[in-house]
């Protein structure tokens, strides 16, 4: 079996197949009350698709194939979502949301160009947020505050999930480490960026790492993200250490958002200046869009990191190669 399927030795699920499909549940309303309430947010229903050209759709590292397909009723193309980075933004505005408040909601995509693994699927399901903040927010310091309210409740989640199922209680570290890519690349200059991720959250338990999405020093990026969404000043990954893969997980992506100038200076050093034709690039770029923060959280991971589960599939049901079906069943990792 290829190397991207680890198997932790002597692994068994301490929950039944039925029991697992109840956490499941738990844990999803559990969570998204918390973050409601830490955040100030407001449930909306979001789109799975949006049309193709329309500059809505997040494009990731701007490689990744889109799912696209025609439509009977009408001309153009539609597109699966990838995210909902940018539609999260015009909502806010068109809702007419303030400083202060915030939206969440459930976001499901299809990214056909992910990886296969014990933590990745071509299906991805995330609690996506987006909340209005003011000039005087966009900074490190707000960016921290709002990072440890999302762990707190994250914590709070595990507390609840392990007073239910004692046979797999345990703890979220809630004492942030905050580092940058920079100060990590330099602690661990020979390392990839992988291990290097592995290295300090083993340390500290849980991480935020900021600054993803620009070059190092080196020349290197650590990490891409798009340029027109994220603000690579003021963004980073929640990632916290996973005991049952022996591994660092990342359960967030988030961030304060690009204003006027960070769009323009982040969208040129990509190349990308073509992307101000579309209307939400335009609205940032005029001040018509409020200034936000915001994120994605993923649900089968927390639910994986939270209930023990040593594949994502044991917790959400998408499709795998036959050969890690195969190994997985030899091993006692049943895929839903």
């Amino acid at each position: 079996m290829s190397s991207s399927l680890y198997i932790p030795e002597g692994y068994k699920s301490a929950l039944t197949l039925r029991e697992t499909q109840h956490a499941i549940k738990y844990i999803k309303d559990i969570f998204q009350q918390a973050l409601a309430f830490a955040l100030t947010l407001d449930r909306v229903s979001a789109p799975l698709i949006v049309r193709k050209g329309s500059g809505i759709n997040d494009d990731l590292n701007g490689v990744e194939r889109k799912v696209d397909f025609d439509i009977r009723e009408f001309d153009g193309e539609g597109e699966v979502v990838q995210s909902l980075a940018k539609w999260k933004r015009m909502a806010l505005y068109r809702y007419g949301y303030a400083p202060g408040e915030g939206i969440y909601t459930d976001m499901n995509a299809i990214r056909r160009d992910d990886d296969t693994d014990n933590t990745h699927s071509i299906f991805v399901d995330q609690w996506d947020w987006e909340k209005v903040i003011t000039r005087e927010q966009r900074n490190i310091s707000y960016l921290k505050d709002t990072v440890r309210a999302v762990v707190k409740a994250v914590a709070y989640t595990k507390r609840k999930v392990s007073l239910r199922y004692p046979q797999i209680a345990g703890n979220i570290c809630e004492d942030v480490y905050f580092i940058t890519t920079q100060e990590l690349a330099d602690r661990y200059p020979d390392k990839s960026s992988h291990e290097r991720e592995r290295l300090i959250t083993k340390e500290h338990k849980t991480i935020f790492l900021m600054g993803i999405g620009g070059k190092l020093d080196s020349g290197e990026k650590h990490d891409g993200r798009a340029p027109d969404y994220d603000d690579w000043q003021l963004n980073g990954d929640i990632i916290v250490w996973d005991e049952t893969l022996n591994d660092s997980l990342e359960i967030s992506s988030m961030g304060i958002r690009v204003d006027a100038d960070s769009l323009a200076k982040q969208l040129a050093e990509c190349g990308a200046e073509d992307r101000m034709q579309y209307d939400y690039h335009k609205m940032i770029a005029n001040d018509t869009l409020p200034l936000t923060i915001g994120g994605g959280i993923g649900q089968s991971r927390l639910c994986m990191l939270l209930l023990k589960k040593a594949h994502i599939g044991e917790v959400q049901s998408s499709i795998w190669p036959e050969e890690m079906i195969s190994e997985c069943q030899r091993n006692g990792i049943t895929l839903l």
